[in-house]
């Protein structure tokens, strides 16, 4: 190699080595189902950070809350989207970035149908969301307490939302549960479903494990010309581990308190916003220390 060459070639390798040095960290974020509210979520917040340039943002699709605490716990991903009630027998481990909006359980039915109560359900089939997701933990309690044993009273299936929806239509489940953002435009509520009020169970719920249940209205015509419902909302929560380093927690929240506006899908305007002043509010998990501090930083 001529002298010239060698220049170029060291030259190069400064130059690479530079942008190596600038490159933003990079987040494995385990979010949800395709067509659910947290990987639409996902998919927002690694724009915005794309667009800020001081955090990667790699959305990993999966079965749900679960599913994204198993990953978290193994260090398959860095931080995740749960719900709070999940979070039982992991919070030792977990440390929270914010209370990122407010999910909905959303019991739906053929729209046609004679079912009008969730104890209309009893001896009936239905699916308790996909295996590994969180409303397969919170639609189990539910079921309690409308006072049906899921183990006897009901027959319980665990679906992706797509097939829960079609075995609904060709009648081989009578109901789903989803818990997500509204609206969910899967559920294809009121050609085909339509939803079932829970709004009587969020004090049994509340009675019966715990505070994190709150008694929420789903607004008329969220979903076209469907009327309104009273359902049980439950925290989702950003969640990370002390793995995480304080600058790329730091970064997170910095979108998190800086972007709200830009974070919340188009067709959910209105009926889901990101509250910055609830982002603290994570129902008894501690923040991450940075994370803190960024919080402090802004509000004092």
């Amino acid at each position: 190699m001529n002298r010239r060459a060698l220049l170029t070639a060291a030259a190069t390798g400064v130059l690479l080595a530079g942008c190596g040095r600038t490159r933003p960290p990079r987040v494995r974020l385990a979010d949800g189902e395709v067509g659910g509210f947290y990987h639409a979520f996902t998919a927002l917040l690694a724009r915005a950070a794309a667009e800020a340039g001081t955090v990667a943002i790699e959305p990993v699709a999966t079965a749900g809350s679960s599913t994204n605490l198993a990953m978290l716990d193994t260090g398959a991903v860095d931080a995740a989207l749960t719900l709070a009630d999940s979070v039982d027998g992991h919070s030792d481990r977990l440390l929270a970035l914010g209370r990122v909006y407010e999910n909905y359980l959303q019991l739906a039915v053929r729209h046609a149908g004679p079912i009008t109560r969730l104890t209309d359900l009893r001896g009936a089939r239905i699916s308790l969301g996909a295996a590994g997701s969180g409303a397969a933990l919170t639609g189990d309690r539910l079921l309690r307490a409308a006072d049906l044993d899921p183990a006897t009273d009901v027959t319980v299936v665990h679906l992706p939302l797509p097939d829960a929806v079609a075995a609904i239509a060709d009648g081989t489940v009578d109901a789903l549960l989803w818990a997500g953002g509204v609206p969910t435009a899967a559920l294809d509520i009121p050609r085909l479903l339509r939803l079932i009020d829970l709004g009587e169970l969020a004090a049994p719920m509340r009675a019966r494990f715990g505070y994190l249940y709150d008694r929420v209205l789903i607004p008329a015509d969220v979903y076209p010309a469907a009327p309104a419902v009273h359902t049980i909302g439950v925290a989702n929560l950003l969640v990370t581990t002390a793995a995480l380093p304080d600058p790329t927690a730091a970064a997170l929240t910095e979108l998190l308190l800086t972007r709200a506006d830009q974070l919340i899908p188009t067709e959910a305007a209105g009926t889901q916003f990101l509250d910055q002043r609830a982002l603290i509010g994570t129902d008894g998990l501690s923040l991450h220390p940075a994370a803190a501090r960024v919080y402090r930083h802004h509000h004092g």
